[in-house]
């Protein structure tokens, strides 16, 4: 072989790994992929490779690589899925009427409720990381099948609840975006075809996926930044609400539900699963502990954001409402009209601009709410099955429940707004569910080996 064509091998050799950056990784199908739910399929999942950084790898893998921003760029993604739990309409629910009942008094409790969910994520994601499998396929191979059977249960019931209120919250955005014109019943099977939507991304693979979130989050991001400039909320108010804790007796329900709302039981089960789109090998140490390193980085930036929007939503409703005749009756399904009101129209009316917020919000939970589904059904009950097949059942599950909320409820909107408000009381009595065999698999060294918690982390 002459000289010009080996540097012509070379040089493809070059361009192919570069452009492996962002590919899955071309791999046949095991038989363990055949006979077992994964998460994700080794050709699915992108592969983590930085030119800048490559050379310093060193082949046991038992050393930390050192920082890199390309890296950071790769590894991003499961965390601001993760975060959409965060910012349900079950969350805006949870905000509105903190808002508006509590003022501002509760912002401590959302502040410090989020960053309880940042430990609890960044323990789901280490389980997932660290064993390559996520937190339901544990709980199958540990727990015995009554404990599994009960475990599966009340994620199951978790994930109708949440669900529940985000095609509710979906249905009521599109009925104010159709102007009235299309009830409620019928935005509740426009948002039902959001599973389709999901198949259809996931096609594309986990980066187009993850865009597509990334956008819809942009979105609340702006709409609420929005509503926030045009009510001006006080500043120092804010400022006191988040530094200085205080509850009383009349909002307790309202901490409740902030709790409920913001730490969400099945997307513990989630998480632990969507870090494992990248490919990391469980067995090289150094390589699991700089996945754990970008994947909290990574996490506690999509959290700051998710927190953001919250605030802005709560600190809106409490300058706008607090203490007024209407703090006791409001909630999703008449917010918009009541801000349209209270501000008036402007260049964009405050009710679209809620309307889409409202939107983002409810489509990017209810796809986010059949990932979970898929990965909490496969993963207890090892059930092999087409993923459409899976996506529907899941989406069933949820929506003909929702279909008789609909029904029921379309001409009682408090009635409406009281279910939304029980139902985030629903998510903190779920919350141990989820909880308890985190904390114990996560401690367990049999399961996570050097990874395990100390029991100072896991008493706390």
């Amino acid at each position: 072989m002459d000289s010009s064509e080996t540097r012509e091998e070379e040089s493809g050799s070059k361009d192919s790994n570069e452009t492996n950056r962002l590919l899955p990784i071309p791999s046949p199908p095991s038989s363990t992929e055949d006979d077992e739910e994964v998460a994700f399929d080794s050709r699915e999942k992108i592969l983590i490779v930085d030119a800048d950084s490559a050379s310093t790898l060193n082949v046991d893998g038992d050393q930390v690589p050192p920082f890199s921003w390309k890296k950071l760029w790769l590894f991003t993604g499961p965390g601001f899925l993760m975060s959409i739990a965060f910012l349900d309409p079950g969350n805006l629910e949870g905000d509105l009427q903190s808002g508006a009942v509590a003022g501002y008094s509760l912002l401590w409790l959302l502040m410090w409720a989020t960053v309880m969910g940042l430990l609890i994520q960044l323990l789901s994601a280490r389980v997932g990381v660290a064993t390559g499998r996520h937190l339901a396929e544990l709980c199958r191979e540990e727990y015995p099948n009554w404990a599994r059977f009960v475990l599966w249960f009340m994620a199951e019931v978790a994930l109708i609840g949440a669900d529940i209120q985000e095609v509710i919250g979906s249905a009521i955005a599109i009925q104010i975006l159709s102007h009235g014109v299309l009830p409620l019943w019928a935005g509740v099977i426009i948002t039902a075809l959001d599973c389709f939507i999901f198949l259809f991304l996931e096609n594309y693979g986990v980066r187009k996926l993850e865009a597509v979130f990334a956008v819809l989050i942009a979105t609340m991001a702006l709409s609420f930044a929005w509503m926030f400039g045009d009510t001006q909320p006080s500043g120092k108010e804010l400022l006191v609400g988040v530094l200085v804790p205080r509850l009383s007796s009349k909002t307790i329900r309202q901490a409740v539900g902030v709790v409920g709302c913001v730490i969400m039981p099945h997307n513990v089960f989630l998480h632990s699963a969507l870090v494992q789109s990248r490919n990391i090998d469980p067995k090289k140490k150094g390589h699991v502990q700089e996945a754990l390193n970008y994947y909290s980085i990574e996490s506690s930036v999509a959290l700051l954001v998710s927190f953001m929007i919250n605030l802005f939503l709560t600190t809106v409703f409490a300058k706008g409402f607090y203490g007024t005749k209407q703090a006791n009756s409001i909630g999703l399904v008449n917010a918009g009209q009541y801000l349209q009101e209270k501000y008036g129209g402007g260049y964009l009316p405050i009710l679209y601009i809620w309307g889409i917020g409202l939107l983002a919000a409810g489509q990017s939970s209810t796809i986010t709410g059949t990932y979970a589904g898929q990965f909490i059904m496969g993963g207890f009950l090892n059930l092999p099955m087409k993923k459409w097949l899976r996506a529907l059942i899941t989406r069933s599950c949820a929506i003909v429940p929702t279909m008789i909320v609909a029904l029921i409820f379309n001409t009682s909107e408090a009635s409406l707004d009281i279910l939304n408000e029980w139902l985030n009381v629903l998510q903190s009595i779920q919350i141990p569910f989820a909880l308890i065999p985190l904390l114990t698999l996560v401690s367990k060294e049999q399961v996570m080996g050097v990874f395990r918690i100390g029991p100072v982390l896991e008493v706390e």
